[in-house]
């Protein structure tokens, strides 16, 4: 069962890498000024909302954040 398990996650994290990076290329594709006009800015909020999407699947990954306790002390 843990083995089946295993195996699921290694084949769908490896199709989902390779089809996030080949979206990622794409992004870079878009660099290109002779087909493309746009604003520094523009490129920025791309950037900005790719690596909160990193930061937020990565954090799944932490089992620690789950035991973390929200409250403020001092």
């Amino acid at each position: 069962m843990a083995r089946d398990k295993s195996e699921a996650f290694r084949r769908l994290a490896e199709n989902r890498t390779n089809e996030a990076l080949d979206a990622i290329r794409k992004i870079g594709n878009l660099s290109n000024r002779g087909n493309y006009s746009f604003a520094p800015a523009q490129v920025g909020k791309i950037f900005a909302a790719l690596r909160a999407a990193l930061d937020s699947a990565e954090k799944r990954f932490d089992e620690s954040e789950e035991d973390n306790d929200p409250r403020f002390t001092l």
